[in-house]
């Protein structure tokens, strides 16, 4: 069976970047199962898995348009450190959800000061090249459940 829209597919991926550093991978024993055509994966990666079936192994290089985006400097930005009240410690790496005029938005601590924090609102993975190496583990028709939901089922 082929990997198509609204199909389930289970593939075990290796994730690197352009110095062929390990960013994500699937456990050995769980590999990544998702829907496909409904946008779970990144765009690049689902265009390169459709037609394929269990067993193929496949190389995919995805570009930032294709993955996460360019970065967008505007979504960096220093805001008073009064809008993290209730929070002790902010320190970089940290995340947090915030309101954005388009909606909620992941972002990620930059750096911190007593009076201001530095914030990222880019995928950590924006304006970079996904590398990608990958093998099928299986593809399956997907259950009512899973079309109406547009996702596989845990």
């Amino acid at each position: 069976m082929e990997i198509a829209d609204a199909r389930i597919a289970s593939i075990h991926y290796t994730l690197t970047d352009d110095s062929g550093r390990v960013i994500d991978k699937s456990p050995a024993e769980q590999p990544l199962s998702y829907f496909h055509g409904a946008g779970n994966i990144v765009p690049g990666l689902e265009k390169a898995l459709a037609g394929k079936q269990t067993g193929d192994s496949l190389k995919v290089d995805v570009t930032p348009e294709e993955g996460y985006g360019q970065r967008n400097e505007s979504l960096v930005q220093m805001v008073p450190r009064s809008a993290f009240q209730g929070v002790e410690n902010v320190e970089p790496g940290m995340q947090f959800h915030a309101q954005s005029g388009a909606g909620p938005l992941l972002v990620t601590v930059v750096e911190a000061t007593p009076d201001q924090v530095k914030v990222d609102g880019n995928h950590p993975l924006a304006g970079r090249t996904l590398h990608f190496d990958v093998t099928v583990d299986g593809v399956r028709e997907a259950s009512e459940e899973e079309k109406q939901e547009g996702r596989a089922a845990a």
